[in-house]
């Protein structure tokens, strides 16, 4: 529980929102995750939903991959996520939205992205199609490092001593995972 607790704090979530969460509204329960939401933390809520989310693809895919050209499935794979993708704006109404995307200044980097994002995937289903799932995704999860890496140099994001701190234990992590056997 303490190393929980100290898991909070680096998040600078307070410990009494936990025990609140915990105590009040229940921390799994559909009412433990609208106080998440209201009381601002929603940016947790959405990071824990991808976490669970990307460790279900590293499954799927490995089982999906067995006897299947790693490529012809990652696009496939990215064909369901456009129509996926495409069904949830239309329903929020937003559709009318996607033309006008491609008029503005972001649009290069947002392209950009998504060319780096799948060539990410093509390698990340090569992997895990020849590898294990548990050393791939040790693997993968330097692109954590290299994220604070090129915030660091492209945006001028700061990196203090808790940051070093925590880009070591994931590197190596990392490396432990990929090495465990």
């Amino acid at each position: 529980m303490f190393s929980f607790l100290w898991f909070l704090s680096m998040l600078r979530i307070p410990h009494t929102l936990f025990y609140h969460m915990l105590k009040t509204c229940g921390i799994l329960t559909f009412k433990g995750i609208l106080c998440l939401i209201t009381m601002g933390y929603s940016w947790l809520l959405f990071a824990l939903l991808s976490a669970v989310f990307a460790s279900l693809v590293a499954i799927f895919a490995k089982i999906g991959l067995q006897g299947v050209d790693a490529n012809v499935a990652t696009t496939i794979r990215a064909f369901i996520t456009f129509i996926f993708l495409m069904a949830i704006i239309f329903v929020q109404g937003k559709l009318k939205l996607v033309p006008e995307f491609f008029t503005s200044k972001i649009a290069f980097f947002i392209i950009l992205s998504g060319i780096v994002g799948a060539l990410s995937w093509l390698f990340y289903f090569m992997a895990i199609q020849q590898g294990k799932v548990s050393s791939v995704v040790g693997i993968d999860h330097l692109s954590v490092v290299f994220a604070l890496i090129f915030a660091f140099v492209f945006l001028n994001e700061k990196i203090t001593l808790k940051g070093t701190m925590g880009i070591v234990l994931i590197a190596l992590g990392a490396v432990l995972i990929a090495l465990q056997d």
